[in-house]
């Protein structure tokens, strides 16, 4: 359940903590998390900063004084990453992580660096032992043990896969091949059909079919699965790649339209050239059509059921009986449509466009997503334009970092079940437990003194966070990949079979009840999420390591790093799309309309807020695409503050290395942010995630009050609010 590298178009981008609020993650480059993300690449991006000036306040002063001294043991804090020539009231990321900035490389084979990233590395050193391991020994056949290192071996080979050419994808090119009419067209999708997880932020399922499917429970009623069927199509990352006058955005179009003709020149098509150009044309009407990313996210707008028999008139140009019948949901008589509009769109366009540009498109995509596990020829064209140019990412990962990555991907729960048995003893489960407690208690105590918020509404939401169920390191129940067939020698086909087998495992659970604790993430991915269908949130034993947390660092920093992390996913339940479901993960508006007002008042704030930041020259933050990760940010971090002091329990926090608990605490929060990013890899971001880049993040704590006392902040300094424009939602 998680990205498949070897079979998409290069490499995730994903950022999460990117918490998230939903149900699961966008194109198949990240295949567990939203309820997630991945975070393949860290959090965050790098910005010039607000100002310069010096510290002015005598807290600014201890703390730059005391910068470059060795930190002490459990101070869990960087203080040689501080700038101490910038104030904190002028831009705190830039003083909490301004030097380290200056002094880091992002590694050649990534397009950021950070925080999240030191600790990816060693959650995929652990994981790249545990594969190694079991690929260095033999293995009882058909055991989890023996797939996990025939599958890591297969991808390894590289020999092997260069001489078995195109034989692996031949099949899948010649069924396309063989297609003549509309109707075995319909079949060919449905028989394509792939699973997805996130549908709120399905801007583009997958580059290669049209449709891709999510299940997760009604949104009406948590008592039963339904099917979710999700606009794609598209080989940009977006629609805005296609439809955008902005310069850049046209020279991206050219740089794919020429790719897409390298690809298919290189599997020996002879007029490539010509069909790219219809390639392209075609993905540019089904972005015309496209939903965009805050509509995406809208639940209300993915409300949207149809009976199966209305989609030939809802939908026409597309033989909805042959499509689903293929994909095996002919026994299904109600299916959600997320994207309305868009789903009419597409199947509108394909139902007049050229049968042979279709055919040409669909060939296309067969390669790109494959082209991985190609000879290198493919695999060299896909990273030069997906790695090179769209994320500018100088070189390739390492290949053993690729094979564990598909790996992870294709055994996630397999190879999650060893993680944790190595390397998550039961005391680090039981204090993130307890730990958790605290912060949902702090929120509890933050709703009671609400002097907003209505009797009614305050009943719901304390139901609601009393309800939540936690799930900490691991799932209670594991996957079976007993009939998953994974072979020494294909490392192509084991990569298609598994994209099947998690197809199938996800449109299996329309025969059961849904299962409050399904985890959508595995234990070694770094990365948290709530799951407001579920009512329920993850925290992966991977990112309950240092600095988010250790067991033997300062309160106050644990209590800023991952107790921020679990204020936000606790705040998830809360945010502009969580507060829409109630205790059971069903989709009821259990707000007055007062409250509704207070609430939408204060969100507005919060847009106008991160609208005023630019991330590159003329670009700026969306601030109403990335709302629900803002409000998490700031409530989260606010509940986390309240937990901080609560366990303080009346007494002073000492001070260590020249710095208050308050300071410590902060700063702890803002170093979780730490990142420096590519700004191709920026532009992305900006364009198409849910998440502001984290440089930005981390000035959330702009909208506390304890943070103006921590650190003397003054109203002549750039970070300054007002008290009135301060946010505070939860």
């Amino acid at each position: 359940m998680a990205a498949k590298p070897g079979i998409v178009p290069g490499p995730a981008i994903s950022i999460r903590f990117q918490g998230a609020a939903v149900m699961l993650h966008p194109r198949r480059q990240i295949l567990a998390a939203t309820l997630a993300t991945l975070l393949l690449s860290a959090c965050g991006g790098d910005q010039a900063p607000i100002s310069t000036s010096t510290p002015t306040t005598a807290s600014d002063s201890k703390a730059a004084a005391t910068a470059n001294a060795k930190p002490a043991v459990d101070s869990g804090l960087d203080l040689q990453g501080i700038d101490a020539l910038t104030s904190p009231g002028d831009d705190f990321e830039q003083y909490a992580n301004g030097h380290w900035r200056a002094v880091t490389e992002i590694p050649a084979d990534r397009s950021s660096t950070g925080v999240f990233y030191e600790v990816f590395k060693k959650a995929e050193k652990r994981t790249a032992d545990l594969i190694r391991e079991l690929a260095g020994k033999e293995n009882e056949p058909g055991s989890d043990a023996r797939k996990i290192a025939d599958f890591y071996h297969a991808w390894m080979d590289a020999d092997a896969i260069e001489a078995h050419g195109l034989a692996p994808l031949q099949p899948d090119l010649d069924a396309i091949a063989a297609v003549s009419d509309r109707g075995q067209l319909a079949t060919l999708l449905g028989n394509g059909l792939r699973a997805d997880v996130d549908p709120l932020n399905a801007t583009n399922f997958n580059t290669s079919r049209p449709f891709g499917l999510f299940v997760t429970q009604a949104l009406d009623d948590p008592s039963t699965h339904r099917a979710y069927l999700l606009q794609g199509g598209l080989g940009l990352p977006d629609r805005d790649y296609y439809l955008s006058d902005d310069a850049k955005m046209t020279e991206l179009r050219g740089q794919y339209r020429d790719y897409i003709a390298k690809l298919l020149a290189a599997a020996g098509d002879q007029d490539s050239e010509a069909e790219a150009e219809k390639i392209l044309a075609l993905e540019t009407a089904i972005a015309g059509v496209h939903a965009n990313v805050v509509d995406s996210m809208n639940v209300h707008k993915a409300n949207t059921v149809w009976q199966r028999s209305q989609f030939s008139k809802k939908a026409p140009g597309l033989d909805w009986n042959a499509y689903f019948k293929a994909a095996g949901l002919d026994d299904q008589d109600v299916i959600d449509v997320w994207q309305a509009d868009a789903i009419s769109g597409i199947a509108g366009i394909l139902g007049k466009a050229d049968l042979g540009d279709i055919k040409a498109w669909l060939r296309f995509h067969a390669l790109n997503r494959s082209a991985g596990l190609l000879p290198r020829a493919f695999a060299d064209l896909q990273f030069d334009f997906y790695g090179r140019t769209l994320q500018g990412t100088p070189e390739q990962r390492d290949r053993w970092k690729r094979a564990v990555a598909a790996t992870n991907g294709a055994l996630g729960d397999a190879v999650g079940h060893l993680y944790v048995a190595r390397y998550f003893p039961p005391e680090s489960k039981a204090t993130i437990e307890k730990l958790v407690h605290n912060i949902n208690g702090a929120f509890l105590d933050r709703v009671e003194q609400l002097d907003w918020m209505t009797a009614d509404t305050r009943a719901e939401a304390q139901r609601k966070a009393a309800a939540v169920q936690v799930g900490v390191g691991y799932p209670e129940r594991w996957r079976d990949y007993s009939q998953l067939d994974i072979r020494p020698d294909d490392a192509l086909g084991n990569a298609l079979r598994a994209e099947r087998y998690e197809f199938e495992h996800q449109r299996d659970k329309l025969k059961r009840t849904p299962d409050r604790g399904e985890w959508w993430m595995t234990p070694q991915t770094v990365n948290a999420v709530n799951l407001p269908v579920q009512n329920a949130m993850n925290f992966p034993a991977a990112i309950l390591e240092p600095p988010f947390f250790d067991p033997k660092a300062d309160p106050a920093a644990n209590y800023g790093a991952i107790g921020a992390v679990i204020g936000h996913e606790i705040s998830h339940s809360f945010d502009n799309l969580g507060a829409e479901f109630d205790a059971e993960g069903r989709l009821r508006n259990w707000w007055t309309p007062e409250d509704t007002a207070q609430f939408d008042a204060a969100a507005q704030k919060l847009v106008a807020q991160f609208d005023g930041y630019e991330a590159l020259p003329g670009l700026h933050i969306k601030g109403r695409q990335t709302l629900g990760e803002n409000i998490a940010d700031v409530s989260g971090l606010t509940i986390a503050y309240m937990a901080y002091r609560k366990s303080l329990d009346g007494k002073p926090a000492p001070e260590i290395d020249g710095l208050s608990g308050d300071q410590r605490f902060f700063l702890a929060f803002g170093q979780t942010w730490r990142g420096k990013v590519r700004d191709e890899a920026l532009r992305q971001q900006v364009v198409t995630n849910e998440h502001a880049p984290g440089r930005f993040r981390a000035q959330t704590v702009r909208n506390l009050d304890a943070w103006y006392d921590a650190f003397g902040v003054q109203p002549e300094q750039g970070l300054y609010l007002a008290p009135e424009e301060r946010v505070h939602i939860w």
